[in-house]
């Protein structure tokens, strides 16, 4: 069972995931806060697989509290958001969240979404995500971190990150490189380890921090 608890100021949204996560069998809705403040106790007190958190409450937000949580190791966090283009959002990326989902996501994709995280995967929207980091990263064209973090990478692990960088699937990568499938994924792999991250939403941000993928650029 995927042990998930919901976090929203908003008693109708907590309804209605409660409603969509009730009728999953390999879900189990284990606990409903309605401030960053009762999620961090919450996740310390249940332990979930998944905090599903709403970015923009009172008392502490779920940007802080994604931090808080992420930084003891107890949960995974999946955001959500109203709005696509969030200052909020790009701060959860930051706070080591693994993606986040707009709240008219339609319920099969919210559920989807909740499993992949709970097994370690990473969820973003390229076209989105690619929007929040033009938006936010590197105003005025200057890194925001240094470029040698990335000396750890071999040249095709650069090229391969500028790609995931940009939104592309595995699959996607492998046919613009004329790679496998397979060797794409064990690049991915490795570029994480070497760079310890804990997935793809980590490495896009840093790619973008770092001036290996520039806003704007395609």
């Amino acid at each position: 069972m995927i042990r998930v608890v919901v976090v929203d100021d908003q008693e109708l949204m907590r309804v209605g995931f409660r409603m969509v996560l009730g009728a999953q069998p390999d879900i189990d809705l284990v606990g409903e806060a309605a401030d960053g403040a009762a999620a961090v106790r919450l996740a310390g007190e249940l332990r979930p697989d998944v905090v599903l958190m709403d970015v923009r409450m009172p008392v502490l937000d779920g940007v802080e509290a994604t931090k808080l949580i992420v930084g003891e190791g107890t949960s995974r966090v999946l955001v959500m958001t109203t709005f696509d283009l969030d200052e909020y959002v790009y701060s959860a990326l930051q706070g080591g969240a693994s993606g986040f989902l707009l709240k008219d996501t339609p319920p099969d994709h919210l559920v989807s979404a909740l499993r992949a995280v709970a097994e370690g995967d990473a969820v973003m929207s390229p076209s989105v995500t690619r929007r929040l980091l033009d938006r936010f990263v590197g105003s005025g064209g200057v890194p925001l971190r240094d470029a040698a973090e990335l000396d750890v990478l071999t040249e095709r692990e650069r090229e391969v990150l500028a790609l995931v960088a940009k939104g592309l699937s595995n699959t996607e990568i492998a046919e613009r490189l004329f790679l496998s499938e397979a060797t794409v994924k064990t690049h991915v792999g490795r570029i994480l380890a070497k760079l310890d991250l804990r997935d793809r939403v980590q490495a896009v941000v840093l790619a973008y921090e770092t001036g290996l993928a520039r806003p704007g650029t395609s």
